[in-house]
């Protein structure tokens, strides 16, 4: 039995440009999914990209650092940095004061909602929920975005460690691979959580390419898809978009690497798919189903219209 894999796109709703890499990807087939930006500055274009292409996956990237909130901030306290309008800005200030005990479970659970709510009000049925810069790793996320997902009936979460075999390949920076791996100790946490180790929210055997963020060129993917074990599945996380105006005004350590991601998808995806047991291209909604390759449904879309 083939792999499935899903190839996921975060920071949907960024900037135009990231909406129209997303677009472009999905059309060309070598993306299945992506998670949208409920507080992006590009999110009613983001909407718009989601209604017209059908087949693609769109969660929502729950941001609970470096961002604004969907609630008003009088509501979340915990979660705002110094201005007391926007979220905390570093992520080691966010797990500093996570590890303290300093940010409420009921804060993140709140902000979770509104910006899970924002986009279902857009229309967007969310296939699975992730988080900006992987903060879900901490139980003290997720267990507050596991409950909202089961409170707004979201099926599927993104499981944000990276797999032993993918980490073994030694890509991206040394002191990256290095986190990624300290990191790696809560994963048992994270599949005992009660509604990931009863089946009520599910989600894949891993993710992949967490490491290699930044690093994501053609040799790396080649050899991240290649090394993938027979059978499993996966989430593929990538960062593609345009390195354009739009985003020189956006706080963000990757910019020329979102066009390299962009080549990258569009080389190394069709290459792959066309070996034999070759992995099954899905999306979130897709999970705990058994459906055709997602290549069938994007030709059969076509074809009715």
């Amino acid at each position: 039995m083939a792999p499935r894999l899903i190839i996921n796109a975060d920071d949907f709703g960024l900037t135009p440009g990231i909406n129209r890499a997303v677009a472009e990807l999905h059309q060309a087939h070598v993306l299945t999914s992506t998670t949208l930006m409920a507080t992006g500055p590009a999110f009613d274009d983001a909407v718009a990209v989601a209604h017209t292409n059908p087949t693609l996956g769109v969660g929502c990237h729950i941001v609970l650092t470096d961002g604004v909130p969907a609630s008003p901030p009088e509501s979340v306290p915990t979660l705002l940095g110094p201005d007391r309008r926007s979220l905390r800005p570093s992520l080691v200030d966010f797990i500093q004061a996570l590890l303290r005990g300093k940010i409420s479970e009921d804060d993140i659970g709140r902000e979770a909602l509104a910006q899970i709510q924002k986009l279902q009000f857009a229309g967007i049925k969310i296939t699975h929920i992730d988080t900006h810069k992987h903060t879900h790793l901490f139980p003290a996320v997720a267990r507050p975005l596991l409950r909202v997902a089961e409170q707004c009936s979201i099926r599927a979460i993104r499981h944000p460690f990276e797999q032993h075999w993918s980490l073994a390949l030694s890509h991206g920076k040394r002191i990256r691979r290095l986190q990624v791996k300290l990191l790696g100790g809560l994963k048992t946490s994270f599949e005992r959580q009660p509604q990931i180790r009863d089946a009520h929210i599910l989600s894949t055997d891993g993710t992949i390419g967490i490491s290699a963020t930044g690093n994501l060129y053609g040799k790396t993917l080649h050899e991240i898809l290649h090394a993938m074990p027979a059978e499993g599945t996966f989430e593929l996380c990538c960062h593609p978009g345009y390195n354009d105006s739009d985003l020189d005004r956006i706080t963000t350590r990757l910019r020329t690497h979102r066009d390299v991601e962009r080549t990258t998808l569009l080389t190394e995806i069709p290459a792959i798919v066309s070996h034999r047991n070759a992995p099954q291209l899905i999306n979130y909604g897709h999970l705990g189903t058994s459906v055709p390759s997602l290549k069938s449904a994007f030709t059969e879309h076509e074809r009715v219209l």
